[in-house]
């Protein structure tokens, strides 16, 4: 069975014990303040429903159901008394009320708020004393009946039950002072755990006064009239003792406790318990619409939106490293938090929340939306560089034709007009147009390599870097292995790895005035690596990065692969790339 079923369960047990109970008494027998008694103390059940359904991996729900189940088997043994059921049926049940103030009095403020003792050994000492005195008591209850005062008790379970309701009560004032401890050494949760102090000094006092009506047999009892604590005492003592439940629901709903919120619709306030997501549901729900997003601006968006919801914000913004800005609500006045991202020097804007300020638990929730956001910021990042380069270079194609190639063909049409309107075989003329024909073929295959060589296409990546190189005007060495000269791999890493290295060398030319080029082209680990090493003037890298090859490096990291550039004034140059390739 899976916690949320469970959890019902239990909770819908105490619930049926608590009816059958009143049904077995009768309805005129079960009075005003017994109702509320019962109404109150159920609280711990429906709480701990509540945090159990939602939050499973925390123990303090199931101790709250525990509690509340503990008390409708009690009131369910009152009732199977009352209608005469037999003394071993009945009193067992009747007993676990000595459970149940065992539970709110120590382990309920003990374990707050978590269900994890606070650190130190002397919290397990009190917690292991807690439940042997518990233990004593309710085994002392069970044999003697539900009166520890009643005349028909043997002296051991006599002394076994007063014992134990003594200790229990000694560890529960020590478990107040504790609490009052971690109340005031507590930062960011002194809300909780004023609400939990306040609320268990008060059960102390209620359940002090229920636990004497509860033993003298006054409270649940059908033949009780108005002897010992009579009515209005009981009504007093239920609403102390209903303080814990309600203290725990106003850190829940007030404070936060565990995340749980309250929510807001329409015009009325409803404690509908709408639990707030916890970091895992988030991250989860973050990575379905991120994958769901086509492109990366809108994955931007989506992660903005997650950030606001998650975080109940105002508004939220992610913002690139050039400046852009995706922002989910309406931006008002500056963020209150801004958190870099990992992976990148991107960032996320938090605008004021929309009650409260943030807290430790919303920090936390930020920062593991961060790597998730780094990510989608790189991602989107890297997509407008990639679209800025390509139209860099469809601008440069574009201009070349005009002022190159096209030129050319006007000038060539031009002296063809010129020829024909002479008429006359003038061979200077057609040696003139048949020299510009051979160079505009010529420019126009260079642009056509440019774009996409030929040699790549139908000779692999060695011959195309061979036939690159080839060219140059200084002395280059292109080094690979046979086997690798007859692997071909996929189009988009070929191309990518030939553009590099032909850069690559163009820039040891241009800048760095290089006498010798060295390019190493291999294959190992599933990857396919290239290496351009120039004896020219070098550089600081530090001062200028990987300038000039920025847009291959994005080229490389859209295929998972990267770029490094080794160098320093006056020792050459080394430019590594790879990428992953399983040719």
């Amino acid at each position: 069975m899976t916690s949320r079923p469970l959890a019902a369960s239990l909770a819908l047990t105490a619930a049926l014990a608590i009816v059958t109970s009143l049904l077995l008494i009768g309805e005129m027998s079960f009075t005003l303040d017994r109702w509320l008694l019962v109404v109150v103390m159920w609280g711990f059940s429906a709480l701990g429903w509540l945090l159990a359904a939602r939050r499973p991996e925390l123990r303090y729900g199931w101790l709250l159901l525990a509690a509340g189940l503990s008390f409708g088997l009690g009131v369910l043994g009152a009732g199977l008394e009352a209608a005469g059921a037999p003394l071993l049926l009945h009193r067992p049940l009747s007993s676990m009320y000595v459970v149940f103030y065992g539970l709110i009095l120590i382990y309920v403020p003990l374990l707050f708020p978590d269900g994890r003792l606070p650190a130190g050994r002397r919290w397990r000492v009190v917690a292991w004393i807690s439940g042997a005195a518990v233990a004593a008591h309710l085994a002392g209850i069970s044999i003697v009946g539900s009166s520890p005062a009643g005349p028909d008790l043997h002296l051991v379970p006599m002394l076994a039950a007063g014992l134990g309701q003594f200790v229990t009560w000694i560890m529960a004032v020590v478990v107040f002072c504790g609490l009052v401890a971690r109340w005031r050494r507590a930062k960011g949760e002194r809300g909780q755990y004023a609400m939990m102090v306040a609320g268990h000094c008060a059960t102390l006092v209620g359940v002090g006064a229920l636990a004497t009506a509860i033993v003298s047999d006054q409270l649940i009892s059908p033949v009780a009239g108005s002897q010992g604590v009579g009515a209005t005492g009981i009504l007093g003592a239920t609403l102390l003792a209903g303080s814990l439940p309600a203290a725990l629901l106003v850190a829940v709903v007030r404070h936060r406790l565990l995340d749980i919120r309250v929510g807001v619709r329409g015009s009325r306030l409803h404690m509908v318990f709408d639990l707030r997501p916890t970091v895992d549901e988030v991250l989860s729900d973050l990575g379905t619409a991120l994958e769901d997003a086509p492109e990366p601006v809108e994955q931007l968006g989506r992660l903005a939106a997650a950030v606001r919801s998650g975080l109940e914000l105002s508004w939220a913004a992610v913002v690139l490293p050039d400046g852009t800005r995706v922002v989910a609500g309406r931006e008002d006045g500056e963020p209150v938090l801004v958190v870099p991202v990992n992976g990148g020097p991107g960032r996320i804007e938090c605008g004021p929340k929309i009650t409260g300020p943030l807290t430790r638990v919303d920090r936390r929730l930020l920062d593991s939306l961060a790597v998730p956001a780094g990510l989608a910021i790189q991602s989107a990042g890297l997509v407008t560089r990639l679209v800025n380069a390509q139209e860099v270079e469809r601008r440069r194609i574009e201009r070349n034709i005009h002022d190159g190639v096209q030129q050319q063909l006007v000038a060539l049409i031009a002296g063809l007009e010129l020829a024909r309107a002479v008429g006359a075989a003038d061979p200077g003329m057609l040696s003139d147009l048949r020299e510009q024909a051979r160079q505009t073929l010529t420019d126009l295959r260079e642009l056509a390599a440019g774009i996409h060589p030929s040699s790549l296409s139908e000779g692999g990546l060695v011959e195309a870097v061979e036939e690159r190189c080839s060219r140059l005007p200084v002395r280059t060495t292109v080094i690979s292995s046979p086997s690798l000269r007859a692997r071909r791999f996929a189009d988009e890493v070929e191309g990518a790895m030939y553009f590099t290295v032909s850069e690559s060398v163009a820039n040891a030319l241009k800048h760095a005035e290089a006498t010798e080029i060295e390019v190493r082209l291999t294959h190992d680990d599933g990857r396919l690596r290239a290496t351009v090493t120039d004896d020219g003037k070098g550089f600081d890298t530090g001062a200028t990065g990987r300038r000039g090859l920025a847009t291959l490096a994005d080229r490389l990291d859209a295929l998972g692969g990267g770029l490094t550039v080794d160098s320093a004034p006056g020792e050459g140059t080394r430019v590594n790339a790879w990428v992953p390739a399983d040719g």
